[in-house]
């Protein structure tokens, strides 16, 4: 039986589960059975895991979250799932484990009324040209298509080293560049004609309200949403006809 719609989206992002039986994954599944439940929709915009090397890499943790998420879909809420800089390899396959919908990036949604604009956040981050280029690499194709050849064991190999390598360089960097650039949002939310835009990735919070050089849809300033990490505690946007809220709850303590 499908349950009852109460006119809600949730977004999320950047939970980085590694666990089975972590904390982490715990905090999302009560969100999935207590939140969740009959929100209109829920989108997972990237780094849903710290790491993906692949959909036939089957693992407990894939497991329980395909299973949650596709136990919500089948009581009618939309999940929704978008790339991030750690599950880049995220395909159809585990989607459809989901019930759910791999999203393109940027993509303008229609919330309520509202024309809103999401994505990941780490192409923003332009005054990081390290990562940029590493980013521009691993999103090819070829480059995909090459690493999902490579054996199982390999793959992880590689993505241990690229963890550690990314801790590595961004113990050197300094904090703001790892921020978005300013220009690089402006630029997409006028592209794009949207007043609202939604991402994660930066691992900072927050509600940010951006003054406009020409009017979009009659408005000179436009917002854009921080999702929050999940390695403190939780992070969610809720959505309404009537607005949003982005609000964190506590990790379970059992």
């Amino acid at each position: 039986m499908t349950a009852k719609q109460n006119n809600k989206t949730l977004f999320i992002s950047d939970l980085h589960i590694e666990s089975a039986n972590g904390i982490i994954l715990k905090s999302l599944l009560q969100l999935l059975e207590q939140q969740a439940i009959g929100a209109d929709a829920i989108y997972i915009m990237g780094d849903l895991f710290e790491a993906w090397v692949g959909d036939d890499d089957i693992n407990e943790a894939g497991d329980k979250v395909a299973g949650a998420l596709y136990a919500l879909s089948q009581n009618g809420t939309r999940v929704f799932l978008m790339h991030g800089n750690r599950d880049f390899l995220l395909g159809p396959d585990f989607a459809s484990r989901c019930g759910g919908q791999l999203l393109p990036e940027p993509v303008v949604i229609d919330c309520y009324g509202q024309k809103v604009v999401l994505l990941h956040g780490d192409s923003l981050c332009t005054r990081d040209t390290a990562y940029i280029s590493y980013r521009n690499q691993v999103r090819d194709p070829a480059w995909q298509q090459a690493f999902l050849a490579r054996p199982l064991l390999e793959r992880h190999m590689v993505a241990q080293q690229i963890r550690q390598q990314s801790k590595d360089a961004n113990s050197h960097k300094a904090s703001d560049i790892m921020d978005v650039t300013h220009q690089e949002v402006l630029d997409l939310i006028e592209k794009l004609q949207v007043n609202l835009m939604i991402h994660g990735h930066t691992h900072r919070p927050g509600i940010h309200t951006i003054r406009l050089h020409e009017p979009i849809n009659g408005k000179h300033e436009a917002v854009r949403i921080v999702l929050g990490s999940w390695d403190q505690k939780a992070w969610v946007l809720e959505f309404t006809p009537e607005g949003y809220d982005l609000k964190h709850f506590s990790h379970p303590t059992d």
